[in-house]
């Protein structure tokens, strides 16, 4: 392999080490303008748009060790891969698709499996982390504030009895 292929390959190698997920996509059809607003808008979400060719891939991911990817290598490619939320970018990506229906996800891997494109649109139907943590919260607060409840009641009834005692004995008297 010449030299400028070998550097080529150690630049997509490069971006998908270390990378809590990395995301192929067809974007066969977009405008640059839209390629470079999807590249600004994902820098954001630390994530990085590089447009690949599809043998360069593989053979990155095969240096890697990823196992069998040439599932996704159909039509032109572009990889994402980055170290932020993959329910955020994974969101993101589905509403520019609403947007640029041109666009397709093929696939990719997260952590160290290989996710279908059907993996990542349900990952992006998945409640953003903030929700999650306020479910967490709640269901963890739920058993404490029913014990605050049920004491609150014994209390309520000792004063109504003591409430009852106090007027039978005012009208005894």
């Amino acid at each position: 392999m010449r030299l400028e292929k070998k550097a080529i390959v150690k630049e997509i190698r490069e971006l998908m080490e270390g990378k809590s997920y990395a995301v192929l996509m067809n974007f066969k059809g977009l405008k640059v303008e839209q390629i470079n607003s999807l590249r600004n808008q994902l820098a954001g979400m630390k994530a990085r748009l590089l447009v690949v060719k599809n043998t360069f891939f593989k053979r990155a991911a095969d240096e890697l060790g990823w196992g069998d990817v040439s599932k996704f290598m159909d039509g032109p490619s572009a990889l994402i891969a980055g170290t932020g939320d993959v329910s955020n970018m994974a969101k993101f990506l589905k509403n520019f698709k609403k947007e640029n229906e041109l666009l397709t996800v093929k696939g990719g891997r997260l952590g160290d499996k290989l996710i279908s494109a059907s993996d990542i649109e349900a990952i992006a139907n998945i409640p953003p982390i903030e929700v999650m943590r306020a479910r967490l919260v709640g269901t963890i607060a739920a058993p404490m504030s029913q014990l605050v409840g049920v004491m609150q009641q014994k209390v309520c009834s000792l004063l109504y009895v003591l409430k009852a005692v106090e007027e039978k004995k005012t009208k005894g008297q």
